[in-house]
Protein backbone atom coordinates (compact mmCIF):
# COMPACT_ATOMS: atom_id res chain seq x y z
CA UNK A 1 0.00 0.00 0.00
CA UNK A 2 0.97 3.16 -0.60
CA UNK A 3 -0.53 6.88 0.25
CA UNK A 4 -0.01 9.77 -2.01
CA UNK A 5 -0.77 13.48 -1.42
CA UNK A 6 -0.34 15.94 -4.21
CA UNK A 7 0.20 19.97 -3.64
CA UNK A 8 1.24 22.99 -5.58
CA UNK A 9 -2.12 23.97 -7.43
CA UNK A 10 -3.96 27.13 -7.84
CA UNK A 11 -4.91 29.61 -9.83
CA UNK A 12 -2.74 31.06 -12.68
CA UNK A 13 -2.87 33.05 -15.71
CA UNK A 14 -2.27 31.74 -18.92
CA UNK A 15 1.53 31.63 -20.06
CA UNK A 16 2.12 30.72 -16.57
CA UNK A 17 4.15 28.34 -14.27
CA UNK A 18 2.87 25.88 -11.57
CA UNK A 19 4.97 23.19 -10.23
CA UNK A 20 2.75 20.03 -8.65
CA UNK A 21 4.30 17.53 -5.87
CA UNK A 22 3.37 14.21 -4.80
CA UNK A 23 4.42 12.81 -1.55
CA UNK A 24 4.38 9.14 -1.26
CA UNK A 25 4.65 7.01 1.97
CA UNK A 26 4.12 3.49 3.00
CA UNK A 27 5.78 0.75 0.92
CA UNK A 28 8.88 1.36 -1.37
CA UNK A 29 8.22 4.41 -3.53
CA UNK A 30 11.20 3.60 -5.91
CA UNK A 31 9.24 0.73 -6.69
CA UNK A 32 6.30 2.53 -8.36
CA UNK A 33 5.46 3.86 -12.04
CA UNK A 34 4.42 7.00 -11.33
CA UNK A 35 1.42 8.73 -12.89
CA UNK A 36 -0.08 12.53 -13.42
CA UNK A 37 -4.01 12.42 -14.58
CA UNK A 38 -6.71 15.50 -14.86
CA UNK A 39 -10.20 15.46 -15.04
CA UNK A 40 -12.03 18.83 -15.97
CA UNK A 41 -15.14 19.25 -14.59
CA UNK A 42 -17.78 17.23 -16.65
CA UNK A 43 -14.96 15.67 -18.70
CA UNK A 44 -13.62 12.40 -17.87
CA UNK A 45 -9.88 11.43 -15.92
CA UNK A 46 -7.12 11.28 -18.82
CA UNK A 47 -3.79 10.96 -18.89
CA UNK A 48 -0.97 13.62 -18.37
CA UNK A 49 2.36 11.67 -17.86
CA UNK A 50 4.37 8.68 -16.82
CA UNK A 51 7.29 8.15 -15.18
CA UNK A 52 9.08 5.06 -14.89
CA UNK A 53 10.65 4.05 -11.12
CA UNK A 54 13.90 4.84 -11.91
CA UNK A 55 13.11 7.73 -14.49
CA UNK A 56 14.28 6.00 -17.59
CA UNK A 57 11.07 6.01 -19.12
CA UNK A 58 8.60 8.88 -19.54
CA UNK A 59 5.61 9.13 -21.46
CA UNK A 60 3.53 12.14 -21.96
CA UNK A 61 0.16 13.46 -23.41
CA UNK A 62 0.14 14.96 -26.84
CA UNK A 63 -1.68 17.67 -24.69
CA UNK A 64 1.69 18.58 -22.90
CA UNK A 65 4.50 17.18 -24.74
CA UNK A 66 7.33 20.19 -24.82
CA UNK A 67 4.88 22.01 -21.88
CA UNK A 68 5.32 19.58 -18.63
CA UNK A 69 8.02 17.81 -17.40
CA UNK A 70 7.50 14.99 -15.34
CA UNK A 71 10.63 14.04 -12.80
CA UNK A 72 10.50 12.29 -9.58
CA UNK A 73 13.07 11.92 -6.60
CA UNK A 74 13.28 8.62 -4.75
CA UNK A 75 14.76 9.84 -1.81
CA UNK A 76 12.20 12.13 -0.89
CA UNK A 77 10.00 9.98 -1.81
CA UNK A 78 7.94 12.75 -4.32
CA UNK A 79 7.19 12.93 -7.77
CA UNK A 80 6.61 16.24 -9.65
CA UNK A 81 4.76 17.95 -12.40
CA UNK A 82 6.77 21.06 -13.82
CA UNK A 83 3.82 22.81 -16.29
CA UNK A 84 4.67 25.93 -18.42
CA UNK A 85 2.76 27.71 -20.62
CA UNK A 86 -0.49 27.20 -19.34
CA UNK A 87 -3.53 27.74 -21.34
CA UNK A 88 -7.07 27.74 -19.96
CA UNK A 89 -7.64 23.90 -20.97
CA UNK A 90 -5.08 22.59 -18.52
CA UNK A 91 -7.54 23.86 -15.95
CA UNK A 92 -8.68 20.85 -14.05
CA UNK A 93 -8.52 18.57 -10.93
CA UNK A 94 -4.45 16.87 -10.86
CA UNK A 95 -4.02 13.66 -9.47
CA UNK A 96 -1.29 11.83 -8.54
CA UNK A 97 -1.35 7.98 -9.09
CA UNK A 98 1.03 4.93 -8.75
CA UNK A 99 1.36 1.44 -10.43
CA UNK A 100 2.89 -1.30 -9.92
CA UNK A 101 4.72 -1.53 -13.95
CA UNK A 102 5.82 0.56 -16.64
CA UNK A 103 3.83 -0.97 -19.76
CA UNK A 104 1.51 -0.42 -22.55
CA UNK A 105 -1.54 0.64 -20.23
CA UNK A 106 0.46 3.65 -18.20
CA UNK A 107 -1.93 5.53 -19.96
CA UNK A 108 -4.90 3.95 -18.77
CA UNK A 109 -6.29 4.99 -15.08
CA UNK A 110 -7.15 1.15 -14.53
CA UNK A 111 -3.29 0.70 -14.48
CA UNK A 112 -3.09 2.52 -11.21
CA UNK A 113 -4.46 0.84 -8.03
CA UNK A 114 -3.45 3.88 -5.76
CA UNK A 115 -4.69 7.67 -5.94
CA UNK A 116 -4.59 10.77 -4.13
CA UNK A 117 -7.06 13.15 -3.16
CA UNK A 118 -6.46 15.64 -5.98
CA UNK A 119 -4.95 19.34 -6.04
CA UNK A 120 -6.84 22.04 -8.09
CA UNK A 121 -5.14 23.68 -10.96
CA UNK A 122 -6.95 26.69 -12.58
CA UNK A 123 -5.84 28.73 -15.64
CA UNK A 124 -7.18 32.38 -16.76
CA UNK A 125 -6.95 34.20 -19.97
Amino acid sequence: QVQLVESGGGLVQAGGSLRLSCAASGRTFSSYTMGWFRQALGKEREFVAAIGWNGGLIYYADSVKGRFTISRDNAKNTVYLQMNSLKPEDTAVYYCAAADRFGSSTYQTYAYPYWGQGTQVAVSS
